[in-house]
């Protein structure tokens, strides 16, 4: 399988022969309209217009157009296919048009046309109360992990030596700061966040989602009586952590103003589909684009 960083020419092959496949497939609340901003990273700075402003390696744009008082007034995007172009040609599909605050025009310039290495959804949403989203990192639980392996000599808990000395560079996938082992136990504890919310909290419409290198737990039931404002996130913050032991990113599940991986975009870092997954067995190298030459 393809562990590796995409090149230029497979991200722009993705996102115009495999990624039109998805849309229909994408969740209702992934719309031209819906969430307030999309964003892109980019793998090297691309310059904007505006001489004195600096080149932008990840750039968020507004769906919408609004009055003083914070009101819509007029969409950028008028269907998804807009995102579409604007994911495949950020700097000429720019929603700010000749501002010059735009990324600027590839074809006036040396530079080529910037390729997303990443693309995000804003998780506030116009027409939704909440997407309450949970991150689980492979990362983060490679670290435990080593944390626990080693013994107290090594004292810097985030170094790479840490790592090292647990052997977790040297595993698949080779030069990671995680091994597939750590991928597949952070997809195990997204389904148990899954079941917590069944069970136990009555949520009715869940999805787990395969984010490259870990998962995202979402709870899209969009019932009033449950309230996720930043107190409640909280809450569930400190009773994933410490009742059920699930080792969350509690900074992403707390933060409604967080951006997002886009289901079905490419994590060009490590060539695999983000996507919505329906067991803890899924397979990440099933994950591979078809047009990734291996």
């Amino acid at each position: 399988m393809t562990w590796r960083q995409a090149t230029r020419e497979e991200i722009y092959a993705y996102y115009a022969e495999e990624f039109p496949r998805y849309v229909d497939d994408l969740p209702d609340f992934i719309s031209a309209t819906g969430p307030k901003q999309y964003a892109v990273a980019f793998r090297e700075a691309h310059p904007v217009r505006k001489d004195e402003v600096p080149d932008k390696d990840f750039i968020r744009r507004d769906t919408w157009q609004t009055d003083p008082s914070g009101d819509r007034t007029t969409a950028e995007f008028s269907s998804f296919e807009d995102v579409g172009e604007f994911i495949r040609h950020p700097a000429r599909n720019d929603p700010l048009g000749r501002s010059e605050f735009a990324l600027a025009d590839p074809e006036v310039l040396e530079q080529p046309d910037p390729r997303p290495d990443a693309v995000y959804y804003a998780l506030d949403h116009w027409e939704r109360p909440w997407v309450l989203l949970v991150d689980i990192d492979a990362k983060e639980i490679a670290r435990e992990r080593a944390a626990d392996a080693v013994s107290d000599d090594v004292d810097d808990r985030n170094d790479e030596a840490l790592l090292d000395a647990a052997g977790i560079l040297d595993a698949e996938p080779t030069g990671y700061p995680y091994a597939f082992e750590d991928v597949d136990q952070a997809i195990e504890y997204g389904f148990e966040v899954r079941d917590i919310f069944e069970d136990d909290f009555g949520a009715e419409e869940t999805m787990v989602v395969y984010s490259g290198q870990g998962v995202h737990f979402y709870l899209l039931d969009t019932d009033p009586a449950h309230r996720y404002d930043e107190q409640s996130r909280e809450v569930l913050n400190d009773l994933l952590l410490e009742t059920y032991d699930i080792p969350i990113d509690p900074v992403v599940t707390a933060d409604r103003r967080r951006v997002a991986r886009l289901p079905y975009s490419l994590h060009a870092d490590v060539c695999s589909i983000v996507q919505p997954i329906e067991s803890p067995a899924f397979d990440v190298r099933s994950a591979t684009p078809e047009v990734i030459d291996e």
